[in-house]
């Protein structure tokens, strides 16, 4: 194997069947030109965006009026609307089948195992969606769920857009102020929350905090709590405003769901940032816009199609929970794993890989990473004929990574590496089924997505690292943020680096392949197992500590993947010992969650500042990977640098 072949290329007959192939077709019938391939689809696809997204609506069938405009933008990338005359409903178009066939497959560890047909799943949601019309929701209103990645959660959420409210979500494993910090923003009328959940093969109890975390949101009015562990009655009796999820589903027959139609840039979600520099930014994302852009990549990108059935191993505190979600709206059926990865063993995904007959396998390049440095091979022990395509997201997989996946877990497979994130809540960059993959590149550009990479000065790049960017309007982009009425935080966030072009914060490659490299964050995001970690919720518990006198937190690359470190300046007289190492850790794994505790704690005598103050994190992160400090004159003591350069701590 040399670096001028690639891993794999998709078969002919592989070709023809995606429907990437048919939407081509259709695409040269409507230009009324040939393509030929994928790039030249995807400069058409840049150069006449609105034959494009009207075409990505026909062509996945959106349940919706449409309208006669398909973007209005006058120059200001910001201010881009799509289809601004569209009426639709998120939830209407990912409950658009009917019968038995099954919609949701769950597992909960060994514990728990749920199967909901595509009737029920609709009549679970018009139940909840009655639930949440008597309690006084309307459209616009937000519905707040810590939960696990249950069916549960799917239902609530579907209830909740059908009405035309907003949808919030965080994994169970946040602490209370991790929650407060987010709900707290967005001021919640209904809290979806679990009597408990499993991870690792262990009950954990939650409901000390929730019945703290709902006297803390005086905007309530009910707590719904779902039945896991058999003990949603109890938890709910603790609670003013508490009720069970089923309680609550019982006062109402089904019937048919009843969709109010808004238009396709009403608010679906409140996504959240993660937090570096203080509480988490509240991105909200457009109904439509999600919508459209979900079913281009799942339709086109990752190739799913109707009864196909749809994995990914996420939490609802990740924006691939939501992804995954969506596809329900291509009539795929979702399977839902929720707890450890690796509990009992680390074959757990594998198995429910083979006996659902998955087609497609959503994973992170940790799980990967993991998986090879364990020595165990799938593609020996289990029947994963039914596999098509994997996926994997949250770091860049590294070309171990992906010879791997071919030699130990399937040969004949569509490995797609896929970079985007919360604040687009999609892609930039993914998989192209029916192009060859090679080794640690991602294949391509997202369709209608102008993704380019640009020095420093703003000069595009077709060789070397720089930024990642996006030079014109798509459909995904935030409504805004919660709380920014005037738009500032929202275009400071993406276009305060290049005028009226998104700028993403990656530090990006293209290749000679014409695929792409993600080499990580330009900012200061950590991204540990491909979960994006703000400093700010770490900071926020150690320094509670009297011990601690200041922090500064930062991602380290180590072995293919990304580790936190937390650097902290000790109260004089103080020692770093193991006490304080565990007490410091267990902080933040109960007042954040167990994502953000830090790989490595090392104490060091002084922490740069800016001259107006600030820490630096993004220095001191350039010393320790030994690269260069950019702006070292903006530093108040630029000798502290040195503090952190070649530590014997950060060598394993």
């Amino acid at each position: 194997m040399t670096d001028d072949t690639p891993l794999w290329t998709p078969s002919p007959e592989r070709v023809a069947a995606a429907p990437l192939t048919a939407f081509m077709a259709a695409a040269s019938e409507r230009a009324g030109r040939r393509f030929s391939g994928h790039g030249d689809l995807h400069d058409w696809s840049v150069d006449d965006r609105e034959a494009f997204w009207s075409l990505v609506w026909d062509f996945c069938g959106v349940v919706g009026e449409k309208g006669d405009t398909v973007l209005v933008d006058t120059g200001d990338m910001a201010a881009a609307s799509f289809f601004p005359e569209a009426k639709l409903n998120f939830a209407e178009n990912l409950l658009c089948r009917t019968g038995a066939g099954e919609a949701i497959v769950f597992r909960g560890e060994d514990r728990l195992e749920a199967r909901l047909t595509w009737d029920e799943l609709a009549g679970q949601v018009s139940r909840l969606q009655q639930y949440l019309l008597a309690e006084g929701v309307r459209p616009g209103d937000r519905v707040a769920a810590m939960m696990p990645n249950m069916p549960q959660t799917i239902v609530a959420l579907l209830a909740t857009a059908s009405i035309g409210a907003i949808w919030s979500s965080c994994s169970p494993d946040f602490g209370e102020q991790g929650v407060l910090d987010r709900f707290g923003q967005i001021e919640p009328v209904v809290l979806v929350v679990p009597d408990g959940y499993y991870y690792n093969g262990k009950l954990v109890d939650v409901a000390g905090k929730v019945g703290a975390i709902a006297g803390r949101l005086p905007s309530l009015r009910s707590v719904l709590v779902a039945d896991y562990i058999g003990r949603a009655a109890e938890v709910a009796s603790g609670i003013g405003n508490g009720m069970t999820f089923d309680a609550a589903m019982a006062r109402h027959p089904a019937r048919p769901v009843e969709f109010t139609r808004l238009p396709f840039s009403h608010p679906l979600a409140i996504l959240f940032s993660s937090g570096t520099t203080g509480v988490p930014k509240c991105i909200i994302h457009s109904a439509g816009g999600t919508l459209l852009q979900h079913l281009k990549e799942h339709r086109l990108h990752a190739g799913i199609a109707d009864g196909d059935r749809f994995f990914y191993f996420t939490t609802c505190g990740w924006m691939m929970w939501n992804w995954l979600v969506s596809g329900l709206a291509s009539g795929a059926t979702l399977l839902l794993y929720d707890g450890s990865p690796f509990w009992p063993t680390g074959n757990v995904l594998f198995d429910f890989a083979q006996a659902e007959g998955m087609t497609f396998f959503g994973t992170s390049a940790k799980f990967i990473d993991t998986l090879r440095k364990s020595g165990l091979r799938p593609v020996e022990t289990h029947d994963l004929s039914a596999l098509r395509a994997m996926s994997s997201t949250g770091s860049p997989l590294s070309p171990e990574g992906f010879g791997f996946v071919y030699d130990g877990i399937k040969k004949d497979l569509h490995l797609a590496s896929i970079s985007g994130g919360t604040d687009i809540v999609s892609c930039f960059v993914l998989g192209i089924p029916t192009a060859p993959v090679w080794a640690g590149e991602i294949q391509g550009a997202g369709l209608g997505m102008a993704v380019d990479v640009w020095a420093e000065n703003g000069a595009p790049l077709s060789a070397g690292k720089g930024e990642l960017v996006c030079t014109r309007a798509f459909p995904s982009m935030p409504v805004g943020f919660w709380n920014d009425p005037q738009g500032e935080k929202y275009r400071a966030a993406y276009f305060e680096r290049f005028e009226n072009v998104w700028c993403h914060g990656d530090f990006a490659e293209w290749t000679d392949h014409g695929g792409i490299i993600i080499h990580g964050r330009s900012d200061a995001t950590l991204n540990p197992g491909g979960v994006r970690i703000g400093t700010a919720e770490i900071y926020n518990q150690v320094e509670k500590m009297p011990e601690i006198a200041e922090a500064l937190c930062i991602g380290q690359e180590f072995e293919g993947d990304v580790r936190i470190v937390l650097f902290v300046r000790l109260a004089e007289g103080v020692l770093l010992d193991a006490d304080l190492e565990r007490r410091v850790r267990n902080g933040i794994r109960n007042g954040a969650s167990p994502r953000h505790v830090p790989a490595r704690i090392v104490a060091v005598a002084d922490i740069p500042r800016t001259k107006s103050g600030k820490i630096t994190e993004l220095a001191v992160r350039e010393v320790v990977h030994g690269r260069p400090v950019r702006n070292r004159e903006a530093l108040a003591n630029p000798e502290a640098l040195e503090l952190f350069r070649d530590l014997p701590e950060l060598r394993n």
